[in-house]
């Protein structure tokens, strides 16, 4: 009724409804249950643009989007950021996170080196097959051991690998903060980049949700008003893969893990990031590849939103993502698992804060990382 309303001119985007449309999760639960199939998502991140353009951006906001269009300066700025890391603070190597003495909120660590800047650019593992990576910001500065584990997975496969190490930042935080200037120029470079080699690889798979949601689905979207743009991103899609739903359908890696039968007798419990289930349909994949290897558990409601929400959410709104991340620690605790896994190093970030604020002992593995253990065992 308020998208409604201000769309036809009828509602001034003053300060109270300013807040009230920076306070949706952007979860999409809503389209995926309205039978009119509203895109109520889009229409949200639509206004948040009008209001981003009516009131600005707060100045941390544009400097960390600043950092998104520009990777050597961020390369740079985290290399800084590792040093003053490794001397003020205790690193949690098990879970990849540094808790923060005053505010006590657990945050993902730095590495000393980015995923993309470990390995060379193409990775020969002497086969006729070749598929690229695109990694996400937080696995390729933060999370780097799902990059590694994919490199584990993909060399028992046989296949080669293109890191395209030219890949920008998929947008999803600026898009979702209503910046579609810094979206622009992301989507495009990421777009003209991909044009330059989709010919010569079979995929390009992606290990997190919300980078690959975004390229896949909200390419198109965002580019509505910019028709050769638009088709370029479709016609990308083809081959635009999120990494379990790749490695189920198009390669031999459940039979093989199948195979190989159980290797550890640790519980697994999983949740539904809301880009990969609602937005990709990507929700069976994932259970279907960990659950020969590992005792696996439903929680009470797996598609329920962690509570992540974006940059605005995390920052000016933390109190909301608090409560549902309470919320999901107490499913994920009352199933006892020691493990916790979901393609989306978001889901990670907050669901391990929710974790260790309710003092809950399980820890959180993307699945790319569980089924390269199973390999490895």
């Amino acid at each position: 009724a308020l998208l409604g309303e201000y769309q036809n001119g009828n509602l001034e985007l003053d300060k109270d409804v300013k807040s009230i449309f920076e306070s949706c999760f952007l979860c999409t639960n809503c389209v995926e249950i309205c039978p009119k199939s509203i895109p109520t998502d889009n229409l949200i991140e639509n206004v948040r643009n009008d209001i981003a353009e009516k009131y600005g951006i707060a100045w941390y906001k544009r400097f960390f989007f600043f950092l998104l269009r520009n990777r050597k300066v961020m390369d740079f700025l985290f290399k800084i950021g590792y040093t003053v890391q490794s001397c003020s603070v205790k690193i949690k190597e098990n879970i990849n996170s540094i808790t923060l003495p005053i505010v006590k909120r657990t945050i993902p660590s730095l590495n000393k080196k980015s995923f993309l800047n470990s390995y060379p650019d193409f990775i020969d593992n002497g086969s006729n097959k070749t598929v690229a990576i695109f990694i996400g910001c937080l696995a390729n500065y933060n999370y780097t051991n799902i990059g590694k584990s994919l490199l584990k997975i993909l060399r028992h496969l046989d296949y080669n690998v293109y890191l395209a190490k030219g890949q920008s930042c998929c947008g999803a935080p600026a898009y979702f903060t209503g910046d579609f200037k810094t979206v622009d120029v992301l989507a495009k470079r990421n777009i003209e980049y991909f044009e330059t080699f989709i010919d010569s690889v079979e995929a390009i798979i992606i290990p997190e949700a919300t980078c690959s949601a975004m390229i896949k689905i909200d390419y198109p979207h965002f580019f509505h008003n910019q028709e050769e743009w638009k088709k370029r991103a479709e016609l990308l899609n083809q081959k635009i893969f999120l990494a379990t739903e790749w490695l189920y359908k198009q390669t031999e890696l459940k039979t093989i893990l199948k195979q190989i039968g159980s290797t550890s007798s640790k519980t697994v419990t999983y949740h539904d990031p809301c880009h990969a289930k609602k937005m990709q349909g990507v929700f069976k994949e994932p259970r279907e590849l960990i659950k020969h290897n590992y005792l696996f558990k439903e929680m009470e409601d797996s598609n329920q939103c962690c509570g992540f929400g974006g940059i605005t959410m995390q920052t000016e709104k933390y109190n909301l993502a608090k409560k549902v991340g309470d919320k999901k620690a107490e499913m994920i605790k009352n199933t006892k698992a020691e493990i916790v896994s979901a393609e989306c190093s978001a889901c990670r970030m907050q669901i391990t804060d929710s974790l260790i604020r309710n003092n809950v002992q399980t820890i959180f593995k993307n699945p790319i990382e569980l089924i390269a253990e199973s390999l490895n065992n």
